[in-house]
């Protein structure tokens, strides 16, 4: 958790093989699973979201074997920062656009 905004992005670009310029948010755990560090492009610069428990741990998504990273909704990182497991979530059926369907399922982060 000692990296800044040009370790972070550095990490994004070299290790993930993304733009951490792509307004995506970038999340990073420490080992234990007590800090969260968030990266975050705006129009005109990085912004670092550092949260540390005094009491807990995270709940991360599930990785299969061969990733290194997992993309999530916006409100499953809302869940797992305020510490709601993310296998209890029920979701109601809601449109999907990029399904152009009805969907209805428990929230997967895979």
């Amino acid at each position: 958790m000692r990296k800044g905004f040009d370790g972070l992005s550095g990490l994004v670009r070299d290790g993930l093989q993304k733009d951490p310029l792509s307004g995506d948010v970038f999340i990073f755990f420490n080992k234990r699973r007590t800090q969260v560090k968030l990266l975050l492009w705006e129009r005109d610069g990085f912004s670092i979201y550092h949260k540390r428990l005094e009491g807990g741990t995270y709940e991360l998504p599930s990785l299969t074997s061969s990733s290194t990273a997992v993309e999530l909704r916006s409100d499953e990182l809302v869940l797992i920062l305020q510490g709601i497991s993310l296998q209890s979530v029920r979701r109601r059926k809601r449109f999907d656009v990029e399904k152009n369907s009805y969907q209805s399922s428990a929230v997967q982060a895979s």
